[in-house]
Formats: structure tokens, sequence, C-alpha cells
């Protein structure tokens, strides 16, 4: 036997269970060869993995519908038990229009910023959206809610997501395993996020049938991305070649998310980021959607939204030094800079007068 557990969330447990749990034991009755048992906020479920599946897949969709309604009545559960598998799969609640996605545990998903908000509204409305803002201000979350929306909705037919496999900063050497091992971990936010809003069976079914996929971004090369949302994650960190090769994939039914950090670019010091050069070299095309997230977006832990505005505020000190450096003329270097300090300190008798070299005569 098998077991799993859903946890519920932001929801009274009367409404949705019933009274005296009767939708849990009208749920459990149709599905004799396995256990439902409720405790507290949690659901167990015990049974073979199918019916498992099955189970989880109902009580995902009542879950959507309490939030949609708010109470789920023994009428509501004959209706989804009596609906085929294929009728589960395609209902969709119309949910109210801040409610991006309801999770795999049933959290609401929804736009927390304006500035997200503003990225729901633009992929909305264009075929190519642009999103660039600091750490922690939701870009990856949000974008694969609204890619799994559209799948659910039924508006695209698959999921596809990449990113680029460039180090942070530090060598990791040789990785053991096959492909697959050595990119997930480069790949495991995206995973996270996915885990988050799609049961874990649900998702093993999705990739296994390559309904998701995930992959590293050379992987993309020579393929016509259509009826499909695709989603380029920490694209900074692509080169010009890559970038152009990626966009070139859009198909003519596919919805495409370019997200990147520009303060977070990990390539070699004299690389170019073919993000920065994308946004110079597209901002006159018509139809691409941009979206600039700030510090006032981050959803992390508070300190992070302070720790993105000291980082900018060095950044931009350090930009007006440099400024200023070159504006005053030549620049002069560190060694140049160290022999007039030493000249001075020498002239007020802080430093003792510079030896001549052994090999020159010194005056008697």
């Amino acid at each position: 036997m098998v077991e799993k557990i859903i946890t519920l969330e932001n929801m009274s447990l009367v409404d949705f269970l019933g009274p005296d749990n009767q939708n849990i034991r009208q749920l459990a009755a149709a599905f004799p060869g396995s256990k439902i048992i409720s405790r507290g906020n949690e659901i167990k479920i015990q049974g073979q993995t199918e019916v498992i599946a099955r189970i989880n897949d109902l009580l995902s969709s009542l879950i959507e519908h309490y939030h949609q309604y708010g109470q789920i009545t023994d009428k509501t559960v004959n209706q989804y038990l009596s609906a085929t598998s294929e009728e589960a799969e395609g209902r969709v609640l119309a949910a109210s229009p801040d409610v991006i996605l309801f999770g795999a545990k049933g959290g609401v998903i929804k736009a927390k910023t304006p500035n997200q908000q503003k990225l729901v509204d633009t992929v909305m409305a264009h075929d190519l959206t642009f999103t660039l803002g600091p750490a922690g201000t939701g870009k990856t979350y949000i974008s694969v809610a609204l890619a799994v929306r559209a799948l659910k909705n039924k508006e695209v037919k698959k999921i596809i997501i990449s990113r680029p496999v460039v180090e942070a900063g530090e060598s990791l050497g040789f990785l053991p395993g096959d492909m697959k091992d050595k990119v997930d971990p480069y790949l495991r936010p995206i995973y996270d996020a996915l885990e988050d809003m799609i049961p874990a069976e649900k998702l093993k079914f999705y990739q296994e049938n390559k309904i998701i996929e995930i992959a590293p971004l050379a992987y993309m090369r020579g393929r016509t991305l259509n009826n499909a949302f695709v989603l380029l994650d920490e694209a900074q960190n692509t080169t010009p070649s890559q970038i152009k090769m990626f966009l070139t994939r859009m198909g003519p039914t596919a919805k495409v998310m370019v997200n990147g950090d520009r303060s977070q670019i990990d390539l070699p010091t004299r690389q170019k980021s073919g993000l920065m050069q994308a946004l110079d070299i597209l901002r006159n095309v018509q139809g691409i959607g941009y979206v600039e997230m700030t510090s006032e977006d981050v959803v992390r832990h508070r300190l992070v939204k302070d720790i993105v505005e000291a980082y900018d505020q060095y950044d931009n000190e350090e930009m007006n030094r440099q400024a200023l450096q070159n504006g005053s003329g030549p620049r002069r270097d560190e060694r140049h800079e160290r022999r007039l300090r030493e000249q001075q300190e020498a002239s007020l008798g802080l430093l003792p007068e510079p030896e001549l070299p052994v090999n020159q005569e010194q005056p008697l």
C-alpha cells in the first residue's frame, strides 16, 4: 500500500469536509479498496498507486471548487465522482481575477505586488515578454504559475522550461551520473515551483509524457516550439548567440517568457550577456512586452529587500565614483597614487628617504 498526505490550507475545515466529515466519507465509499482519513487539516490517503492518483485529482478539484465557491456539499462530491477523468481534467474553474492558480495543497497563488500583477497582465496581452528584476521578486514562480494555468485551461498542449547551465561563480568540477543527474541541480528552482502547483503523481505523468519539459538551453537548438508555453529563466547568463537561437525557436502559437536579473550575471568577465544585448536590439520591435521588477517586489524574507537595496546603493555609488574619476582627466592607476602618497609622506618626514639601488654610487 502507498500513502499520501494532503494538507488543507487557508480554508474552513467544516465547510470543506462537511458535517461529521460526510464529504470525505462519501469519497472513501467510492473507493472501497483504499482508506481516506481526515485528521486536523491533513487528509491521509492509503491504497494502490493508481487509486491514490485518482483520489488526489478529485481532492485537488474539490479544493479548487472550494476556493471558488466557499463550500463543498455532498452534491458537489457526487458531481466530481460521476465525471470522467477527461472531464475532471478539463474542469478549470473561473477564479477571481487576481488568482492565477490553486496550488497542489490548495493554497492560492496570485500576484502579491503591483509589478507582479503587471507581469500577469503583460503576459496575457503579448506572445513574448521580457521580465527583469532582482532576486526574490517572484519572476520564476509567477511565470511557472502562468504556464501551469495555460496548460490546465488547455490554452497550450505543453510547457517547456529552460535555463542556461552556468555555474554561479564557482567550479563544481566533475558531477557523477547521467545527463539528467548533471543538469538537475541547475534546474532545481523550477522543479520546486512545479511541485508547489501540481500534485506529485500528475507532475510525474506530465514529465514522462513530455507534456512538461525542463531542459538546458543547449537542447533547444533546431526545434520549433509550437502550441506551447515556453519559459527561459536566468536569461542574463545566455550568450548573444544562445538567446538569438532561443527566440527564433518561437512557433506561431507559442507563448514565450524570458526572465533575467542584470545584477547576477555569471558569465566570464569579457563575455557580453545575450539578454542585455537582446533588450537593446529589440527595443523598437512591436508586440513585445517588458516588465521591470524592483526591490519593492521582493516577496522573500524581509532582509532580502534590504540586501538588494544595499547592493543597488553600492553599485550606484561605485558608478558615480568612476564617472567622477573619468571626468577629471586621465585616470591614475593605483601604483601612481601610491607613489604620490609616499612622496608626500616623505616630504613631511613621515617616511625615510628611499634608498638608492645598491649598484649606484652615492655621493660623499
